[in-house]
């Protein structure tokens, strides 16, 4: 491997320009889907954790599936359409799209094979001995064999449709990631001829069966939250049971179940979309139909039927996955809603800390004196939605203005902005259409909200609308007061009790007017350069992280001491990893916390000896991004909606807010961000390979579980209006082991 020398000389002065000669070699850079793949392995490694309990296992290997579904829909369909049209990537670690299919497959055959064992030898028998009974047909009883033929007898076979294929009758559209039946049959003449049979959806896909009396009637083989009298049935087995009633004077020769999955990330056509409303529908209408990407299906399937389906998918064999078990593994999800606690972690209620219990005038004076700050889900998302609700019935309050991405099937979110306009607030929403695999339900909402006088604006064209900005103004003594909600996450309350994020409220004339203009630029006509402290993607949000890094690295040679401490979902933007690696390069002290894609390869001769990267994947998704710089010991720090990666900086309104106060960074870097990084239960540590190794603790070392403690600690300790009166003795204890842990331990 080259190796690249800093560029410093010993009489640089401190205005020259930071050099990045040498630094674009492909070797330095992790292939972004490569790097995604050993992201969703730490989340098969939680799966397979035997200090999870069971159930919480089962949710995490139905994340791991899920994960898997949506990486094909988007990820593998877009190096695939590269592949067909013979365009190569741009991307720094140069590998050809050719190279990336083919690495995809190496890594995920394995990777699923393990997953499938695991279900199969492991977890399914462990779910068993504790009471959650997912049966085969043959384990059960006569009566309720009996049972069950004339369920479905009643209820299943009128609603099934077999479709013949043959010359009247063309190969059916499959849907994507509908589960299917693939049967062979043979005519009373002797030959071979084919159909498909869809699995319902209209039917749990889980048969709860009584297991120590008869069911009463049909409907209660429903889902069942009592699992401890119940076995648990895949309804598709009791379909493969029935298959020769659909096909009366025929012989099934052999049947078989898929699945496909399909290109999910089609464009709107920027030329030809008019009413960027309906072209959504539309899109959503095509998504069902896009390009072939991923066959699955039943291992042992016999060759006559594969043979088939390859053929009339029109599909290469690299895109053929078998299967050694049940398909569609992320409905194993709905598995995780039996009451049975004791196979479950702990519930945790979330705090709402002072002052947010009290009212919105008692709110509205504390941030004129300072900004306040919540963590979810250790502090619970209700001031947030208080903040709203109360803003809706305040009469003083004349707008509010808010950004909506993913907000959730139930939303308070909605239900708020509709109260304040129907008390005579003006209200406008930016509701972005475009957020993938929530296109339908933002559509929903943003026809709720029109059709209840509310100003909608559906984002940008060729523009995802990412920040996440709640902006409420207030007549006070005769003038206009603005109060900002600023966040990293969604306005969703249920993705707020499992995503880790923060939220920033400030009443901040700068920022305040910052995030005014950007709403005017969201909604109408306007063309911004600069903000004065935000950072806003496309127009500021790259250059001022690089020119931040640049600031350290001078800083550094002048006074020694230069630190960088990212805490993010996502690591791509070479610009930006150019810059770390020069960091690097000059002995700065950078540490990175990126929960999945990071393509910097840390731990490289002259090039990243001084970077470390962490990732942390348990109880809850880490999802805040924090941007820290040592400033000479002054600290900036940045909280917002952006990862770095080139859709965050190019093609997105991303931002980040700048956190003013010196208690509240203390606070986010000594009890978030140092916290985490002294992990060492569900902390790994990147090496220069691109792997992930887990720390083993010293013999004398207690085990830290850095989520852990925040639940056990509580959060209201967070807010730096309390920070004072808080014991911190162990968070302190805690950030203090971190300087140890980064600087190396043993490791598994």
């Amino acid at each position: 491997m080259p190796q690249v020398k800093p560029q410093k000389e010993e009489n640089e002065k401190v205005e020259a320009v930071i050099s990045y000669e040498g630094l674009d070699e492909a070797e330095f850079y992790f292939n972004r889907e490569l790097s995604w793949i050993a992201f969703n392995k730490k989340v098969l490694d939680e799966a397979m954790d035997p200090s999870n309990p069971p159930l919480e296992q089962l949710k995490f290997l139905s994340i791991f599936y899920n994960n898997l579904d949506e990486f094909f829909e988007v990820r593998v369909a877009n190096v695939y359409k590269q592949y067909v049209s013979g365009v190569y990537s741009s991307a720094p670690d140069k590998m050809t799209p050719a190279q990336v299919l083919a690495a995809i497959r190496r890594e995920i055959v394995p990777l699923t094979n393990i997953a499938q064992t695991y279900w199969n030898k492991t977890l399914r028998p462990l779910l068993f001995n504790c009471g959650v009974r997912i049966v085969e047909y043959d384990a059960l009883e006569e009566k309720h064999k009996k049972f069950l033929e004339g369920y479905y007898r009643t209820e299943i076979y009128p609603i099934l449709t077999p479709q013949a294929i043959d010359l009247n009758r063309p190969f059916p559209i499959i849907s994507n990631e509908a589960l299917n039946i693939m049967v062979e049959l043979r005519t009373p003449e002797g030959e071979l001829c084919f159909a498909r049979l869809k699995i319902p959806k209209n039917f749990s896909r889980f048969l709860f069966i009584p297991r120590n009396k008869e069911a009463k009637t049909y409907a209660s083989l429903g889902f069942s939250a009592d699992v401890n009298n119940n076995d648990i049935l895949f309804l598709e087995d009791v379909i493969h049971r029935n298959l020769d009633s659909l096909f009366p004077g025929y012989q099934v020769v052999a049947a078989t179940t898929f699945r496909i999955t399909r290109d999910t990330d089609l464009d709107i056509d920027a030329d030809e979309a008019d009413d960027m409303l309906e072209a959504m529908r539309d899109l959503v209408d095509q998504r069902r139909f896009g390009k072939v990407v991923r066959l699955e299906i039943s291992h042992g399937a016999p060759p006559s039927l594969l043979k088939f389906l390859v053929k009339r998918l029109s599909i290469l064999p690299f895109q053929i996955y078998k299967v050694k078990g049940p398909l569609c593994c992320a409905d194993l999800m709905d598995l995780c809603r039996v009451e049975r606690p004791d196979l479950k972690d702990a519930p945790y209620t979330p705090r709402v800390p002072v002052p947010f219990g009290e009212t919105n005038i008692v709110l509205y004076s504390m941030l004129k004196k300072s900004d306040l700050l919540l963590y979810h889900p250790y502090d619970s998302f209700v001031p947030v939605l208080d903040f709203l609700r109360r803003a809706a019935e305040d009469p003083n309050v004349v707008a509010i203005k808010q950004t909506l991405y993913r907000v959730g099937n139930e939303s308070l979110i909605v239900d708020a902005l509709i109260a304040a306009r129907r008390n005579g607030k003006q209200v406008t929403t930016v509701v972005e259409l475009k957020a993938r695999f929530d296109e339908e339900r933002n559509i929903k909402w943003a026809d709720t909200l029109e059709n209840e006088g509310v100003h909608v604006v559906y984002g940008l064209m060729g523009m995802k609308i990412h920040a996440k900005l709640c902006l409420v103004l207030r007549s006070e003594d005769g003038e206009i007061k603005r109060y900002v909600h600023i966040g990293t996450g969604n306005y969703n309350p249920a993705t707020a009790k499992v995503y880790t994020d923060l939220g920033l409220f400030t009443a901040n004339r700068e920022i305040c007017a910052d995030v005014t203009d950007l709403f005017n630029y969201m909604t109408g006509f306007m063309r911004k350069e600069s903000y004065n402290r935000l950072l806003v993607s496309p127009v500021s949000t790259r250059s001022g992280i690089v020119e931040r890094i640049e600031r350290e690295i001078r800083l550094h040679r002048e006074r020694g001491n230069g630190e960088i401490f990212f805490k993010l979902n996502h690591l791509v933007d070479q610009a930006c990893i150019k810059a770390l690696y020069r960091a690097s390069q000059e002995g700065l002290n950078v540490r990175l916390q990126v929960r999945g894609i990071c393509c910097l390869r840390p731990g490289l001769p002259g090039v990243s000896d001084n970077i470390v990267v962490s990732s942390l994947v348990g109880k809850f998704l880490e999802h805040t991004r924090i941007y820290y710089f040592g400033a000479g010991g002054e600290g900036e720090m940045f909280i917002g909606s952006s990862d770095l990666m080139p859709r965050n900086l190019d093609r997105r309104i991303e931002v980040l807010v700048p956190i003013q106060d010196a208690a509240m960074r203390k606070v986010i870097l000594e009890d978030i961000m140092l916290l985490h990084m002294s992990d060492n239960v569900k902390l790994r540590v990147m090496k220069s390979d691109g792997t992930y190794e887990r720390f083993v603790p010293g013999n004398k070392e207690p085990l830290f579980d850095s989520q852990q403690f925040m639940i056990k600690k509580g959060s209201g300790w967070n807010s730096p209006l309390m920070s004072q009166a808080a014991d911190r003795s162990e968070t302190s204890d805690a950030a203090g082991k971190e300087k140890k842990h980064r600087q190396g331990s043993k490791k598994k």
